[in-house]
């Protein structure tokens, strides 16, 4: 990846980060990129998976999870601090995007004790079946492994299918129905489960387009460190500390 691109972007992710209550354009991104807006677009796009807009929306829900958890603002106050000018608005946005309304997210200190059920596809019974090898990151320190798999490169809502897994290792994601996929997973370091702000792991592989006549999809994934660029996490379901992992690993193993 082209460091000079690289940091361009992460120039303008910095300016969206410093103005997540301003009427951020654009035009505003892509002078902080110094590129033209088509051409900041095209290249933001190729190096986070991601439009600059949807980023800058997972930003302030990202900010929103933080101060709910940190701070005793209101909702209402907090909707303001992170561009919203509808609590409603925000609310219904918070709730379909991290699993929780706000007000159950910051009950529950960020975390949830069910996991996602898979998203119910309409159509013929499906046999297609994902499977690869999640790679731990370079000091091997993650744990237990949450494996999704999702419409776009955005970790929000719930997943397609997903799996736990108690460390990094083989997995595999079955009746895949059709369509085009992204597998995404996270992790935290051991230890880290309880923290309100662990620096978590992150890995991707796709878009993966399953057809008809696609029987199986090999998506080995590998774990690193989050970086500034990579797409927020929204889903409150990663926020689920290792107790409540464990009540569901028995029955997910039975799946891999």
């Amino acid at each position: 990846m082209d460091e000079m691109v690289v940091r361009a972007v992460e120039r303008a992710i910095d300016t969206m980060r410093r103005g997540l209550a301003d009427r951020l354009t654009i035009d505003d991104m892509a002078r902080s990129a110094m590129f033209s807006k088509f051409h900041f677009s095209r290249v933001f796009q190729q190096v986070t998976g991601v439009s600059p807009g949807r980023f800058l929306s997972a930003m302030r829900l990202e900010e929103a999870k933080r101060l709910l958890l940190t701070t005793s603002l209101t909702v209402a106050d907090i909707s303001h601090q992170v561009g919203y000018n509808s609590v409603g608005t925000f609310s219904s946005r918070f709730r379909s995007t991290v699993g929780l309304s706000p007000i159950s997210y910051r009950q529950l200190g960020g975390s949830t004790s069910e996991l996602p059920e898979d998203v119910p596809v309409p159509g013929p019974a499906r046999t297609s079946t994902i499977r690869g090898h999640v790679t731990p990151p370079r000091d091997g320190r993650a744990g237990l492994v949450f494996i999704g798999l999702f419409p776009s490169r955005m970790l929000q809502g719930s997943p397609v299918r997903c799996a736990v897994l108690d460390q990094p290792g083989p997995y595999a994601l079955n009746d895949v129905p059709e369509g085009t996929w992204h597998v995404l997973a996270h992790s935290v370091p051991p230890g880290a489960e309880e923290s309100l702000d662990p620096v978590p792991y992150v890995g991707a592989h796709g878009p993966i387009t399953i057809r008809p006549d696609i029987i199986a999809r090999i998506a080995d994934v590998s774990l690193h460190e989050m970086r500034s660029f990579d797409p927020p996490v929204l889903s409150a379901l990663l926020d689920v500390r290792s107790a409540a992992l464990t009540r569901h690993r028995t029955t997910l193993r039975q799946a891999v």
